[in-house]
């Protein structure tokens, strides 16, 4: 079997699919994009489509190896994600010609059903109530709320006050037995996000979700080591290689690749391996469509360390068959590669040019940037 081709199609609202042909019929579905430069992402994967084209589809690890060790210069959020849709969509391939599921290939699953997880949205805390209960009333055993938006790397009473009245207020509407995390979203400094952290103790979270920002390792350590609360991390970075030094240095309890950005199906499976040497737990990062989706379902039946799983989509209106949510899992399938089938036709009627922008955020006051 060889590879044909290598088709890269924007959908709406902000999703990058990575279509791979081959001379026997069979078509291999992937995810790559890095959020607000969908374009830039594409260019990457039009240049490993000159390598790829002739290739054996099957010989995902060389591919992977070559991608990645055949440049001079390694890693970084476009090129991994690049590689990340091309793997996945490999991974779909071998999974179809061989009639069994991709989870099959990494050496079977280790659960029947996937725990998945719901966001809380609104504007006002009556909002996020309301959207927490929803959540609940789905089905869903765990929801995640985020800090407001726009903070200073330090703020004072006020700020801290308005945080957890609205996240009291959403413990107190879901009640003691829905699992509760928070993302800070890397938005504010590692001092301030000890600060929250200690108000928010009392509110028995599941995990609070990148307390600062990755670049610096040790920063993340020292909130760890100053709140009971187990931190969760990992949508920016990329490889086992940008996992090694957070996991050494136990600065995280969670570890979260997106598998649209880390390297795929074959850098997710040994992220969470690695992680399981250090008791973190895994808990793939998705704010992205449900060619991701599928792929991190497929890693994280196999994965033992397991916790939790992202999702914004269930696939309505890109899939012939969404996934379904029951009783806030999803039920593991044994259709083969992803078990997924793109519905193609209706794609026709979402794909754009690929131009969607990530919002740029500028503090009200002096219009200094705020991290988004």
């Amino acid at each position: 079997m060889k590879i044909t081709a290598v088709n890269v199609l924007h959908v709406k609202p902000r999703f990058t699919f990575v279509k791979i042909s081959t001379d026997e019929g069979i078509t291999g579905w992937g995810e790559a994009v890095v959020e607000g430069m969908s374009r830039t992402v594409e260019t990457a994967l039009q240049e490993l489509k000159e390598f790829l084209i002739g290739e054996d589809p099957t010989r995902i690890e060389f591919l992977w190896q070559a991608m990645y060790r055949g440049l001079f210069y390694r890693g970084g959020p476009v090129l991994c994600s690049a590689i990340s849709g091309v793997d996945q969509a490999l991974w779909d391939i071998l999974g179809k010609s061989l009639n069994v599921p991709v989870y099959q290939l990494l050496g079977g699953s280790v659960r029947s059903r996937i725990r998945m997880y719901k966001h809380v949205i609104g504007d006002t805390t009556e909002e996020a109530v309301q959207s927490a209960k929803q959540a609940v009333a789905e089905g869903f055993t765990m929801v995640k709320a985020g800090l407001e938006a726009k903070p200073r790397f330090v703020e004072g009473p006020a700020f801290i006050s308005a945080q957890v009245e609205r996240m009291e207020a959403i413990r107190e509407a879901i009640g003691p037995h829905i699992d509760f995390a928070i993302d800070f979203h890397g938005r504010v400094s590692p001092t301030f996000a000890i600060q929250l952290a200690k108000r928010f103790e009392k509110l028995d979270l599941l995990f609070i979700e990148e307390p600062c920002l990755p670049e610096n390792v040790d920063a993340m350590v020292t909130v760890a080591r100053s709140t009971s609360i187990p931190i969760a991390t990992g949508e920016r970075l990329y490889t086992k290689w940008g996992f090694r030094e957070l996991l050494e240095k136990q600065a995280a309890a969670i570890v979260q690749p997106d598998l649209a950005h880390c390297g795929g199906i074959s850098e997710g499976r040994r992220i969470a391996a690695m992680a399981e040497v250090y008791y973190a737990g895994f808990a793939p990062h998705n704010p992205l469509g449900p060619i991701n989706l599928a792929a991190s379902l497929q890693v994280s039946a196999h994965a033992a360390n397991f916790v939790a799983q992202e999702h914004v989509t269930l696939g309505e209106g890109y899939l012939k068959k969404p996934f379904e949510v029951n009783e806030g899992y999803i039920e593991l399938s044994d259709q083969p590669g992803l078990g997924i089938e793109v519905d193609e036709i209706q794609l026709k009627d979402m794909m754009y040019e690929g131009n969607w922008r990530s919002p740029r955020w500028f503090h009200d006051d002096d219009g200094s940037v705020a991290d988004w």
